[in-house]
């Protein structure tokens, strides 16, 4: 479904992304991890045509989203949902409206029909009845929970999710990944993952992928990566307190 071909990314004289090749396969939960500065959000950026790459391609489907222009840019971006690390709510617009604004934005629909989605979408995560209130009078968990609703109102084929747990404590954590399984299931999406929260990769990955030095040091199914010899791999793990798969069963089950 998403296909990066060869694709090196540079700022200055930085190389972030140095010709990383792979694919992401419909249906399935990819997760990007790494360090701080390793190009997990460059990567997701040149995904959804926020950056463009220096060398490569990137393809959605049959589409070089890489090398579209004008149309043909937003048809290819309006099959992504995208969840920012700050939840990225407009402050003076309450819950329902926020998560109304892609579907006013982008499709003719009656009022009563988009706000008729809204409610779906905002019950699908949980949050019912609470669309009158504003952004500033919900918890950091709530409004990750908004921008999510906002992020599926469209009915995407795919969701970007930024840094999802970022900001928020480990129980919260804990449920926004299972909601972000939960979706997965429910509506059938592809979802790219990009975090530093390795619990949350090897919970509800398929694959997990670490990004070191421009290119991926190993992209495999959770029970492969912890298994994984790699020294980057294993000082990242030890660096979470994560030996094996029962511990990151056991911060799910407490």
């Amino acid at each position: 479904m998403i296909r990066f071909e060869n694709v090196t990314k540079r700022f200055g004289t930085h190389t972030v992304l140095d010709g990383i090749s792979y694919d992401i396969h419909h249906g399935e939960t990819f997760v990007i991890v790494g360090r701080s500065g390793s190009g997990k959000s460059v990567s997701l950026q040149n995904m959804i045509r926020l950056l463009t790459p220096e060398e490569g391609r990137v393809w959605v489907g049959d589409d070089c989203i890489s090398e579209a222009e004008g149309a043909d840019v937003t048809r290819i971006l309006a099959r992504f949902g995208v969840l920012f690390q700050s939840a990225a709510l407009l402050q003076w617009l309450n819950v329902e409206d926020n998560v109304c604004l892609p579907l006013r934005q982008t499709q003719h629909l009656p009022e009563d029909d988009i706000r008729a989605r809204a409610a779906e979408k905002l019950a699908l995560v949980g949050l019912e009845g609470v669309g009158d209130r504003m952004p500033s009078d919900i918890s950091g968990g709530m409004r990750k929970r908004v921008g999510l609703a906002r992020a599926i109102v469209t009915q995407p084929e795919i969701i970007v999710y930024d840094e999802p747990t970022s900001g928020l404590d480990p129980v919260i954590s804990r449920q926004i990944d299972l909601l972000i399984d939960n979706l997965r299931q429910r509506l059938g999406v592809t979802s790219v993952v990009v975090t530093h929260d390795l619990y949350s990769a090897l919970k509800i990955g398929s694959r997990v992928a670490m990004l070191h030095e421009g290119r991926f040091a190993v992209c495999a199914p959770p029970e492969e990566f912890v298994a994984s010899s790699h020294p980057v791999v294993r000082d990242f793990l030890r660096a979470q307190g994560i030996a094996d798969m029962d511990d990151v069963r056991k911060a799910f089950d407490t």
